[in-house]
């Protein structure tokens, strides 16, 4: 087992001190640093970037060939992490505790050393991490901005204004596949520069609402039981995903449960658990967010697109887009239209 003592100020500086422990060779763009390493000890790399209103993003994938424990000592840097586990797992205490917390795939974390304890983070060898970690510096962060103050319950709160660091602080939440598209979302963008750079920070701040969003759930009312395996929550991922590429298709809670293996029962609590919608609701709302994307960038007249996408009845569809979106789909076109008029001028 290797043990790596991180005592740092800063993003960079972590990147140099892992570095130091585990070797390979460091990059830099733009606010951009990744720590490449194919050595003995590990394999794959870790994305640092910082963000200049306190919040940084470290990306881990990588397998350590020996089990590895990172100590974070604190400082005035002590930042809260949010973490999110897209691949493997990995366990975190406090040097206070006894007992690791084990962080699964697709799950959430949220960490704050205090004055008197460390984290320790326990990573074992052979396993494929892809850990998503979100840092914010308080006091840094404070200065630029704290609009989302009024998304934070009382404990969080407390959290983000505890600049002295007199407190720790552990969330380990619930299972959440949502997260895990916007994770996605954000290792795949491709641009390049400073357009780049944009783009990752506003999936950092989709994620870092949503993990603060999940706590408040957590602390406003019970947790949300499921009975479906994790296989069987995947699977009904993939179902969703499927349904809003071919949303058009005249879909049947039986040939669903049929084609799937999974009963009505299951389907129904799986995409209520995950989406917060019944099936037929998913399918309406996939539905709903094709026309939109139709009326943005397609000629098709509304008739076309109501029966393009698996609807009807006019009537209908027009009820239910404005109950979606406020507006009506003829106001919404004619804003399309007014805004491409514009922007041909």
């Amino acid at each position: 087992m290797k043990e790596i003592n991180l005592t740092v100020s800063n993003i960079l500086e972590s990147a140099k001190q892992m570095q130091r422990h585990i070797g390979g060779k460091i990059s830099q763009s733009w606010n951009e640093y990744i720590l490449e390493v194919d050595n003995g000890l590990a394999r794959g790399c870790i994305k640092y970037i910082v963000f200049d209103w306190g919040v940084s993003l470290i990306d881990f994938n990588i397998v350590f060939f020996e089990d590895i424990i990172i100590t974070s000592g604190t400082s005035e840097f002590n930042p809260i992490y949010f973490f999110y586990c897209t691949n493997g797992y990995f366990e975190h205490k406090f040097t206070n505790q006894e007992n690791y917390k084990k962080v699964e795939q697709f799950h959430s974390a949220i960490t704050v050393g205090s004055s008197k304890s460390n984290h320790r983070s326990y990573f074992k060898k052979d396993i494929n991490i892809q850990l998503n970690t979100i840092s914010i510096v308080r006091k840094r962060f404070l200065k630029k901005r704290l609009n989302i103050s009024h998304m934070l319950n009382n404990k969080l709160y407390n959290v983000f204004v505890d600049t002295q660091h007199e407190n720790q602080f552990a969330y380990y939440g619930p299972m959440s596949l949502k997260m895990a598209d916007h994770v996605k979302a954000l290792q795949n963008v491709e641009t390049r520069g400073i357009s780049r750079i944009l783009q990752i920070e506003g999936e950092v701040y989709q994620l870092l609402s949503m993990h603060i969003t999940m706590h408040n759930t957590y602390e406003n009312s019970k947790p949300l039981k499921v009975s479906l395996l994790k296989s069987e929550l995947k699977k009904i991922r993939l179902l969703a995903k499927k349904i809003a590429k071919n949303s058009s298709k005249n879909y049947s809670l039986d040939e669903i449960s049929l084609n799937s293996g999974l009963s009505q029962a299951k389907l129904q609590e799986g995409f209520k658990f995950l989406y917060g919608r019944t099936v037929s609701e998913y399918i309406r709302h996939a539905r709903l967010e094709e026309a939109r994307d139709l009326m943005n960038k397609s000629n098709l007249n509304i008739s076309q697109i109501v029966y393009s996408i698996g609807f009807t009845s006019r009537s209908y569809f027009s009820k239910i887009f404005k109950e979606k979106y406020g507006i009506s789909p003829s106001q919404f076109k004619k804003q399309v239209i007014v805004s491409l008029d514009k922007d041909l001028k």
